[in-house]
């Protein structure tokens, strides 16, 4: 039996905050790619880092205007 979490965006592993065109924030675990269109701003980091994070930089929720 795994000790790993059953959802991947919880745990103490590292993580990074990503960043899409539309100037969208993503919390992402360390172990994945990089989706495409999307961009690493922070981390590795600790979860609660990255989170602090999007919440101090990730203040527009909308998306960006094309």
């Amino acid at each position: 039996m795994s000790d790993a979490p059953a959802n991947p965006f919880d745990g103490d592993g590292d993580f990074f905050v990503l960043v899409n065109a539309e100037g969208q924030h993503s919390l992402w675990p360390g172990f994945a790619a990089v989706p495409e269109g999307w961009t690493t701003a922070h981390g590795p980091c600790a979860r609660q880092d990255a989170l602090d994070w999007i919440t101090e930089h990730w203040t527009d929720l909308a998306p960006a205007a094309r």
